[in-house]
């Protein structure tokens, strides 16, 4: 019986409709590809006892360290457990940040059996230095194990996985704090309209999404919680991403139809975090569990040039000497209605531009500045109004003075991060084209051509991005056009400039094009952007405003 081999842990009474164990007994499939499938299905969802040797099977297949800590290193630790009395006041390792272990459906003495092993792991894993979600995964693990040194050997695995290019848990802080940072930049990408609810509604988005590995693996039910360890452990951390993600797009529907989405004032972000998580917990009246893995495969997601954005803010950290926790800045303070200062854009205008920024760059303070070739700042934020007052204007990710590596030419740089947008008819931003049409390039490693750029802001067939050359081993931008094989070097002309003019967007026409005296432009569409164009095809500048970005994270 299940409940014997696999469930001591286990407060049967409630777990519902789960305690009835039913459907297959067994699984024979040795093919990966098949066994994603019957994972997402949950072929092993109806049946404890076989779920439970899934597990095991799978666990036990991730290639770990040499020497990795296993059941019997844990008898030998802590002894017989049938003649050890275990403590009832065990802390946890401060490792875990504070997180509690959750209860999903355990017996009151489980909770100091997953202390205990919680507190085993510390001491076989001392450069474990943050990884607040190991009270969830043991807690589960916990379900499905024999006993305690079982349960030690599963959770220890996982913890000790050394697949190149693979992990399953955060296990410091600057591998966790990079992961809420790409959530933010995966959020305004695949959930935009949850994202500018977000930022609408909170005083600073990042403090929210520091809590998107709680919502799935601390807030849901059981129920949905172990649908999603059925895939997690079978495709991994990226399963996390896209439940989250999927939750996000729950929350911001839930929010639309109480119509409570987006107030005129952002309010506290604790408020916000907590009327998340009230949602997450309370999600099973409204979302099964098949419902929410539908949603979140239903996002076509997770390239590969979305794990490069998370080594990207990894590295941003780390170039900012973030590597362990530290004091969060309110990095939403710089668009505080009563501080916030342009005589172009409104602070809640600011706010809508600002959700399109990615979120490394969007922790930072900026600063106005009137010389429009700003440099010493990256990124840069150029805003313009023509005489009728239609506002447009661009992001831009590169440091301005990179436009000297070309010498005297004028020479495309940036990389894909860049975009356009206006503000009227209605709020629009236009990203790279290969965001939206990822079928014009592919993954490579290549450099493009150096070309230079038009001096008259127009482009020629033949003209291209120049790519300075990068530092043996240095990992350039995210999005860089280094990283693919472009059918067109047009889609990769982001940005040039230099005393006679700036350029922004190439290829058949360029987005924004103002001369040296600042006083006339062009607006046009262009291939980069795939842009229509942005205010009048041919205007007198009224106002010119650029911000600069300086780090706001590091000490």
């Amino acid at each position: 019986m299940a409940e014997e081999e696999y469930g001591s842990f286990v407060d049967w009474n409630q777990m519902g409709d789960l305690a009835k164990s039913s459907g297959p007994t067994k699984v024979d499939c040795k093919d990966l590809k098949e066994f994603k499938q019957m994972a997402r299905q949950g072929y092993w969802a109806k049946n404890h006892k076989l779920r439970a040797q899934v597990y095991e099977q799978l666990i036990k297949t991730i290639p770990c360290r040499t020497v990795t800590p296993d059941a019997e290193v844990y008898r030998d630790i802590m002894g017989n457990a049938g003649t050890k009395k275990p403590s009832s006041n065990i802390p946890l390792p401060e490792f875990v940040d504070g997180n509690a272990l959750p209860l999903y459906c355990l017996k009151a003495e489980a909770v100091t059996s997953a202390h205990q092993i919680i507190n085993c792991v510390a001491g076989q894993f001392p450069d474990i230095s943050h990884c607040p979600s190991l009270p969830a995964i043991t807690s589960m693990l916990l379900h499905f194990s024999k006993d305690e040194a079982q349960c030690f050997e599963l959770v220890s695995r996982i913890l000790a996985c050394n697949e190149p290019g693979k992990r399953l848990l955060d296990q410091t802080f600057l591998a966790f704090e990079s992961s809420c940072m790409t959530f933010g930049d995966l959020a305004i990408k695949y959930c935009p309209a949850g994202h500018k609810l977000i930022v609408a509604t909170a005083q600073d988005a990042l403090e929210v999404y520091t809590d998107w590995q709680r919502w799935v693996l601390f807030d849901l039910p059981f129920s949905h919680m172990v649908r999603v360890l059925d895939v997690y452990l079978v495709e991994g951390y990226k399963v996390l991403f896209r439940m989250a993600i999927a939750l996000l797009k729950f929350y911001r529907k839930h929010k639309a139809g109480a119509q409570g989405g987006e107030g005129s004032q952002p309010q506290d972000s604790g408020k916000v975090r907590a009327d998340i998580q009230a949602f997450i917990k309370g999600i099973a009246s409204t979302v099964t569990p098949e419902k929410l893995l539908e949603k979140a495969f239903s996002i076509r997601m997770l390239s590969r040039k979305d794990t490069l954005l998370q080594l990207t803010n990894e590295k941003s950290l780390q170039q900012k000497g973030i590597t362990v926790k530290q004091k969060r800045r309110n990095v939403q303070l710089a668009l505080n209605p009563d501080t916030f200062s342009s005589e172009i854009v409104s602070a809640k205008e600011m706010r809508d531009i600002w959700s399109w920024i990615p979120e490394r760059f969007a922790c930072a303070n900026h600063s106005s500045s009137s010389p429009p070739l700003t440099t010493g700042y990256e990124p840069t934020l150029l805003l313009h109004p023509d005489l009728r007052w239609r506002v447009c204007g661009a992001f831009l990710s590169t440091d301005w003075q990179e436009r000297k590596r070309g010498g005297n030419k004028l020479s495309f740089f940036g990389t894909g991060e860049c975009f356009v947008f206006r503000m009227k008819p209605e709020m629009e931003h236009f990203e790279w084209v290969v965001i939206r049409h990822p079928e014009l390039a592919s993954s490579s490693n290549a450099h493009s051509q150096e070309e230079p750029a038009s001096s008259e802001g127009q482009n020629s067939e033949n003209n291209g991005l120049q790519q300075p050359e990068k530092p043996a081993g240095d990992l350039s931008p995210f999005l860089s056009a280094r990283h693919f094989n472009l059918t067109s070097k047009n889609t990769s002309m982001f940005m040039a400039g230099n005393f006679d003019s700036i350029i922004v967007g190439g290829g058949d026409g360029n987005a924004l094009y103002i001369d040296s005296e600042l006083n006339h432009g062009r607006a046009g569409r262009c291939a980069t952007f795939d842009n229509p164009p942005l205010c009048a095809e041919s205007f007198q500048v009224a106002l010119l405003e650029t911000w600069g970005f300086q780090d706001a994270m590091a000490s």
